[in-house]
């Protein structure tokens, strides 16, 4: 049942307003804006949620060729893979990344996402400083295997654990950028 006051699925303050108990959208008519009171209003139903056919994450569109392509709005891929878990286990495509803390110069991770930035995001909610720094990344078509190439490539001359590696970040840049540039 619609609660009374219940927002549209696709509130923007710029153009929906709640007026006499319902929603009503407001759009420019020849030109002109919603503040200068000339427009046309429509009454929104709040009921009918059309399913959108496009994936948003944080405010960006996502082609449908994307592996975790799943349509709606997502705050991160984080919470789209956990919304598609099936299609983020099987997705191999993605990126393998480099980021450290101006607090740890020595050591940097190597890990991999589907989107680095993204990951970065949910990453920093680990620090109270929100420091880390993504250096690179790299588009791979095979993640967990690219992962698992760069930590045996650093692995030969620098210590580790697990994905952190005593080793700065532009000395891990230079090595991984030869090895990824070579392999692709």
């Amino acid at each position: 049942m619609e609660k009374a006051g219940q927002k549209p699925t696709n509130y923007n303050p710029k153009i929906h307003k709640f007026v006499d108990g319902e929603w009503w959208y407001y759009y420019p008519k020849n030109g002109t804006s919603i503040i200068t009171g000339r427009h046309v209003r429509e009454r929104v139903s709040v009921r009918s949620k059309r399913k959108s056919k496009h994936m948003v994450v944080d405010g960006k569109y996502i082609s449908q060729k994307h592996p975790l392509y799943k349509p709606g709005n997502y705050k991160s891929f984080e919470h789209a893979a956990f919304e598609s878990l099936e299609n983020y286990s099987a997705a191999k495509e993605g990126q393998v990344y480099i980021l450290y803390s101006p607090a740890y110069p020595s050591w940097c991770k190597i890990g991999m996402a589907v989107d680095a930035r993204d990951r970065l995001s949910s990453f920093q909610t680990g620090t109270p400083y929100r420091d880390y720094i993504l250096v690179a990344s790299y588009d791979v078509p095979d993640r967990p295997e690219a992962e698992k190439e760069a930590h045996n490539l650093l692995r030969e001359t620098h210590a580790s654990k697990n994905e952190w590696f005593v080793v700065g970040a532009n000395v891990a840049k230079d090595i991984l950028d030869g090895h990824f540039n070579e392999n692709n």
